[in-house]
């Protein structure tokens, strides 16, 4: 047994070492665990509100379940920056979201405890369920949780696999960590149903009753409990004057209790483990906890960067130029203002993709609808019928979860729906699950969809501006990376740009590239140091994925014999098979080189080493031209 005087984190290299202590000592463990975060993500930037506000859950399922045979999945998986330090990776927790480093996301492949990876969110329900069935079906006695936060709950999956558990009279455990907020506050019913639930003084009072109640005669067997759940079921329901939503789909329904008493976390969880079927235990929890500046700036502290770790201060370098999205959010703003059609509408990411500078000035027309990327699709086709013009943003790795709603709900009705892919190419530390790789490919295959990649900010403001023009009614998207734009003075007045056609940036005659989207900017730059050694390189911004410029494609490859492609999406389907194919479709027979995201998940990392590492950074790209030149 240790003592209580010394430092119980730095002893715990398992949840073998966490179970040696006394209940009480969980305390002084949650409170170090607590520091050990805000420590290391103040230098080592990630995510760091809502890890702080799960610190006396994870510590108790840790303390109460027998990990890794009883699996745990933390949804989203921003959450476990806790569970990864308590399973053995607290010494390897410094190169957390570094290249080569430990992920900041749960990762099957990582660690055995990881039981499932979630980077995206609300599909934990789903997740366990399979595990449970699995269970069952082996005969095996394993307890299964899903830590689910307010904010992925309120997605179409969370819901689905509710209504399949609740029949399927399986052993599960669904925690509902509930802090009312996402990244940004949460929207809609589920929110306000929750709220009420929270703040019934006369259910609460009631709730503790029935508690002790049930523990009780929960000992005196099967019959007894049945009894007892189906009079709390009966009370909840009068007192909150509505069915309970998760009793309603055959869920138990425990709380809510207070996620930040450890002590009481790791009674309630020992006395669920005895308890059969599937189970939801809400939970109330602050984001943020424990670090004043977090809890009182939830949004800013999901992701804060580099920050002083005593006075909070983010000490992150602001660039000078501003961010892709920032410039989206502005120019939104501006044509808003200019016609009264447009709307916009994220799924639960105002901030993060700057649509919230629009719904500041113009709050009727801009539509939070939460983490729902199916309805957010789906809702603006709606919104097209009657002639109103939705720009729809959502971020690259996102849009994925809405490919049938694009195909069906927009492109095959021919719907004046504009698609803002705000993250498209690598994004950097978040790694796999958030990387945007696939856009180019998947949305170029569509009939009917226009697909550009503007390579700078003031292309970026002109396709935004050409996609709302009434000649231009049909399905547009306009993809972007993270990060900057490197272009100072953007704000230039709108612009057309006719659909499907390329913009020439450099003449040349030794080699010819062909690029699209951001990374044309280091093909620039390249271009022109060879041409003070006499190497002169006809490069074209494509910028149209579909359609492509025929014309501009026609001259290059009457022209050269050597062409080279650079994207930052994947290149199987994507801008360079496009190029392959009018090569093949009229005849033409050039050596084409496509430099691009390569066909493997790629990790994470800064958007610079993942760029080298896939080999079209500005000295991949130079060294291409150089070899086309031999």
């Amino acid at each position: 047994m240790m003592s209580t005087g010394e430092n119980f984190l730095s002893k715990i290299s398992s949840p073998e070492d966490l179970k040696k202590l006394d209940p009480a000592d969980l305390v002084k463990v949650s409170e170090e665990l607590r520091q050990y975060i805000i420590d290391a993500v103040s230098h080592n930037p990630g995510h760091l509100g809502a890890s702080l506000g799960v610190v006396e859950l994870t510590v108790a399922l840790h303390y109460v379940f027998n990990t890794p045979y009883d699996k745990i999945i933390w949804d989203v998986g921003h959450q476990a920056y806790g569970h990864k330090i308590l399973t053995g990776r607290r010494d390897r927790f410094s190169t957390n979201r570094k290249y080569k480093g430990i992920s900041g996301f749960p990762r099957m492949s990582e660690s055995d405890y990881d039981a499932f990876g979630t980077g995206h969110s609300s599909t934990s329900i789903s997740a366990a369920l399979g595990m449970a069935i699995a269970a069952r079906s082996k005969g095996e006695k394993r307890q299964i949780i899903a830590v689910i936060g307010d904010g992925a709950m309120t997605a179409g999956q969370a819901f689905e696999g509710l209504n399949n558990a609740g029949i399927a009279k399986s052993d599960l455990l669904v925690i509902l960590n509930d802090n009312n907020i996402a990244i940004d506050p949460n929207v809609g019913a589920l929110k306000e149903y929750l709220l009420d639930i929270t703040t019934s003084r006369t259910y609460n009072r009631f709730k503790d009753k029935v508690w002790n109640f049930l523990g009780k005669v929960g000992k005196l067997g099967p019959d007894a409990r049945t009894l007892a759940a189906q009079l709390e079921a009966g009370f909840k329901s009068t007192i909150l004057d509505k069915s309970n939503l998760f009793e309603g789909m055959n869920f138990r329904y425990f709380g809510p209790i207070d996620g930040h008493d450890v002590l009481h976390l790791t009674k309630v969880l020992e006395d669920l483990k005895r308890i059969p079927g599937p189970k939801l235990l809400h939970c109330l929890t602050v984001k943020g906890k424990g670090f004043r500046q977090a809890e009182e700036n939830q949004t800013v502290f999901h992701a804060p960067g580099k920050f002083d770790k005593n006075t909070g201060e983010l000490i992150t370098a602001r660039e000078q130029t501003p961010s892709y999205n920032e410039i989206f959010g502005k120019s939104i703003l501006e044509l808003a203002r200019m016609n009264d059609k447009i709307v916009g509408i994220t799924p639960a990411m105002p901030t993060g993709c700057s649509l919230c500078i629009m719904m500041k000035e113009l709050p009727d027309r801009t539509f939070d609808v939460g983490i729902a990327e199916q309805h957010a699709v789906t809702f603006s086709a709606g919104l097209a019928t009657q002639g109103m013009i939705p720009y729809c943003n959502i971020y690259s790795s996102f849009l994925q979860r809405a490919y049938d709603q694009v195909i069906h709900d927009v492109a095959l009705q021919n719907l004046h729906v504009i698609f803002c892919v705000d993250r498209g190419g690598l994004v950097g530390s978040d790694g796999a699950t958030h990387h945007g790789f696939f856009d180019i490919a998947f949305m170029r295959s569509i009939p009917n969809i226009v697909v550009t990649a503007p390579m700078d900010a003031i292309e970026l403001r002109n396709m935004m501006y050409t996609a709302q023009l009434e000649k231009n009614r049909r399905p547009f998207s306009i993809r972007y990376p993270k990060g900057n734009s490197h272009i100072p003075d953007w704000q230039k007045p709108f612009e057309e740009i006719p659909v499907g056609k390329a913009r020439l940036i450099s003449d040349g005659d030794n080699v010819a590239v062909l690029s699209i989207g951001h990374p044309g900017n280091d093909v620039a730059e390249v271009v022109k140091k060879l041409e003070k050694e006499g190497i002169t390189v006809t490069h074209w911004d494509m910028r149209f994925a579909a359609p492509l410029d025929s014309e501009a494609l026609h001259s290059v490859f009457r022209k050269f014999s050597k062409i080279i492609t650079v994207e930052d999406g994947v290149l199987r389907g994507g801008f360079g098979s496009a190029v392959i194919e009018f090569m093949c479709d009229n005849g033409y027979n050039s050596r084409v080189t496509r430099l691009g995201i390569p066909d493997y998940f790629v990790e994470h990392g800064s958007q610079e080493e993942l760029y080298k590492e896939c080999g079209f950074d500005s000295d991949s790209i130079e060294k291409t031209i150089r070899e086309n030149l031999k």
